[in-house]
């Protein structure tokens, strides 16, 4: 499989960058759903509804074939990484949400009684006992995304499962390159999972 290194390289690209923009995204959206206003919290939460109600491959279809048609064209590769971070970000949103309403009320009170400003009270107090709650659930999103990036095949992204069918088809060979690409798939789930559960205990200490 001498392009196999190819289609790792871009699952990882995928993958890594995928995850910054759901997090990133994710914690934004959550952020914004807790202003006390419905001329924002209703077009958020609309657009979150649609997108995680929607299949990922629809998403994927509407960037890469309908946003060029309104002037907005992106490499095969750069729609699949905003359309895979876009949509995960939607489920992390929910998961950041969960882990701000678990942070005792107390907390929330000790700030007001020290007079804090409300930036200061977020970055300090708030969000980083909730991200310490939730680095499990989104280490899980890590690996959905994970094994959600041989969808992008359907827009001609040759990541590791599209580079073993291209030398499948060239060679007639199907056993060897699907076989390493399971066992490659297995490998780098399960490198990820020790990295989140080592960060997992390095916030929780």
């Amino acid at each position: 499989m001498p392009h196999f290194w190819d289609g790792l390289l871009v699952t990882l690209q995928v993958l890594a960058i995928g995850s910054v923009i759901s997090f990133v995204l994710g914690l934004v959206w959550a952020l914004l759903m807790r202003v006390p206003s419905r001329w924002v919290t209703w077009p958020v939460g609309t657009v979150t509804e649609f997108v995680r109600n929607t299949p990922l491959l629809v998403q994927l279809f509407f960037l890469f074939y309908v946003m060029p048609e309104w002037g907005l064209t992106f490499s095969a590769l750069t729609t699949g990484v905003i359309g895979i971070g876009l949509h995960y970000s939607t489920y992390t949103m929910q998961v950041y949400r969960a882990g701000i309403e678990a942070v005792p009320v107390g907390q929330w009170e000790a700030a007001t009684a020290l007079n804090l400003p409300m930036r200061r009270t977020w970055t300090a107090v708030i969000l980083p006992q909730a991200v310490r709650r939730v680095v499990p659930a989104l280490g899980n999103y890590v690996i959905a995304m994970l094994k959600d990036t041989p969808i992008l095949m359907a827009i001609t992204v040759l990541e590791m499962l599209g580079e073993a069918q291209l030398f499948a088809r060239e060679t007639f060979q199907f056993t060897e390159p699907l076989t390493v690409i399971g066992v490659a798939f297995i490998v780098i789930s399960y490198l990820a999972s020790l990295a989140l559960r080592a960060l997992e205990r390095r916030l929780v200490h």
